[in-house]
């Protein structure tokens, strides 16, 4: 039993009613009255927090055919409530009519101050409401990604549901990840399709022309400043991925710089000989 309820049955049989009422007057003018309690949310709002769900509601295969809810519940949480733009390639629906879109919807409820933007080689303007914005574009294509981008302008999340095709993901990640800002995070879904020849991929686990190919180069890229070859040029890409994240078919790249330095001179000293003696 609450304070306020044990108060009531104790004071109120001795005042009576009037001077019960009395008593709440002066209590009203001394502190005000109480704030109602807050009304809990219902609808979308009650599971804006829970990427899982609102996949689920909004019927995007993020969750259910697939299992990357979860991983994006993790890394982007941070944004939650930040105001940035968020770039997904693939919008869903393929070329038939009124269909696509659910993951944008997703995307905007979960971060309620982000513009969410999403980019299809078909049409999907019918998607386009207040904080969802979509163009016509062609991954595959260089310049077709950079209009869009300078459109955009600062691009902090950057998601790719397109096509699928390694020479296209490929394509997608070396133009648009140096334009992401700097703390940014790069994700590329559905990774299977780079072990299928049918869809571009190989069959040959050590290719570097496959999309995973090239993405699991970036993991000895986070350790170039290891490498023993002197004569070794860092990429780009070597010196702005901070971590890559792989899971089933997803993979998360985190940018940031990556100059932690590294200690091989001091431990490897048959290799590169002892500092010599600092003479007076």
């Amino acid at each position: 039993m609450s304070i306020k309820s044990v108060v009531r049955k104790t004071v109120k049989p001795v005042v009576g009613e009037r001077g019960w009422q009395a008593l709440r007057r002066v209590r009203q003018r001394t502190f005000g009255t109480p704030p109602a309690p807050p009304k809990k949310p219902t609808g979308v709002a009650a599971i804006s927090d829970d990427l899982c769900k609102l996949a689920t509601h909004f019927k995007t295969d993020k969750w259910g055919g697939h299992k990357y809810a979860q991983h994006y519940q993790r890394y982007l949480q941070h944004l939650k409530n930040a105001e940035f733009n968020l770039l997904e390639i693939g919008i869903g629906g393929y070329n038939r009519p009124g269909e696509g879109g659910a993951s944008l919807r997703m995307w905007k409820h979960f971060f309620p101050n982000a513009q969410i933007h999403g980019m299809d080689i078909q049409d999907k303007s019918f998607v386009d409401e207040d904080r969802i914005t979509t163009y016509i574009g062609d991954q595959s294509d260089p310049d077709s990604l950079l209009s869009i981008a300078e459109k955009i302008g600062r691009i902090d999340v950057i998601i790719d549901d397109g096509s699928h095709r390694s020479p296209h993901v490929i394509t997608t990640f070396r133009t648009l990840f140096p334009l992401l800002s700097d703390g940014g995070i790069y994700a590329v879904e559905d990774t299977q399709s780079s072990y299928w020849p049918e869809w571009m991929g190989s069959e040959d686990l050590d290719s570097k022309d496959t999309s995973m190919g090239v993405l699991k180069q970036l993991v000895d890229g986070l350790n170039y400043e290891e490498f023993v070859d002197e004569d070794y040029e860092p990429s780009y890409f070597d010196r702005n991925i901070r971590a890559v994240h792989f899971f089933h078919n997803l993979v998360i790249i985190e940018k940031g710089v990556n100059a932690e330095g590294t200690n091989k001179k001091r431990v490897l000293k048959a290799r590169y000989g002892t500092p010599s003696a600092k003479t007076s």
